[in-house]
């Protein structure tokens, strides 16, 4: 079981991404997030780094096509990958087509890829990726990448990778704001490992984990 590193500061945010932008990018494989704290953490990250060795990948993706505001890609396209003067190698999840079709696709691309890097955000329920509280996705241990519907808003279905991929990072940042997530911060990284909370599970694998939160976020630890 992996120890947790726990990193608190006014504006987390800011501090995962210039870390993001300081740790020498150069070969690695980033698999990037999305969610609504993530984007000014990429604004920084690309204000201070060379990306054009990395090659980038993407935990999650709603069914969407890639221009719409609920994109998981669209997202790092706008506050990261179009702030760069050389892009990374960009792997993204095709949201636009059928779900199932998307993830046997991804699957394909993603089989025998290294992480080096997992960056993820926590769900209110303790979701991370698009596994879910109860979810099938979540149960699912042969499949690199699975497909189904959502279980908080936005209710378009999703393309996420499972949990042993996740597992098999070696390094794995959070980033969470906001009291309204003090309680659910608690359980996923201090309290029992259960896949009623499913961050929690990445606590049984052997990569590091470091959370970064404001406050707020880390009021109930």
């Amino acid at each position: 079981m992996t120890d947790v590193e726990i990193i608190v500061s006014d504006d987390p945010t800011a501090e995962l991404g210039a870390t993001l932008g300081g740790w020498g990018l150069v070969g690695e494989t980033i698999v990037l997030t999305g969610g609504s704290t993530i984007g000014r953490a990429y604004e920084r990250a690309a204000e201070s780094a060379d990306w054009s060795a990395s090659a980038v990948w993407w935990g999650d993706e709603r069914c969407v096509p890639p221009d719409d505001e609920r994109s998981n890609y669209g997202l790092a396209k706008r506050t990261l990958l179009d702030r760069l003067e050389e892009q990374p190698e960009v792997h993204r999840i095709r949201g636009e087509l059928d779900p199932a079709e998307a993830a046997a696709e991804y699957e394909r691309e993603i089989d025998g890829l290294e992480i080096s890097l997992l960056l993820l955000g926590l769900g209110p329920d303790g979701h991370m990726a698009s596994l879910f509280p109860g979810s099938p996705q979540l149960e699912e241990r042969t499949r690199l990448v699975t497909s189904g519907p959502a279980g908080l808003e936005p209710f378009v279905d999703r393309v996420t990778l499972t949990l042993p991929v996740l597992l098999s990072a070696p390094r794995t940042w959070f980033l969470v704001t906001g009291s309204a997530k003090a309680d659910i911060v608690a359980r996923a990284f201090r309290g029992s490992i259960t896949p009623e909370v499913p961050a929690s599970l990445l606590r049984d694998g052997d990569g590091e984990i470091f959370v970064f939160l404001d406050r707020g976020a880390a009021g109930a630890l």
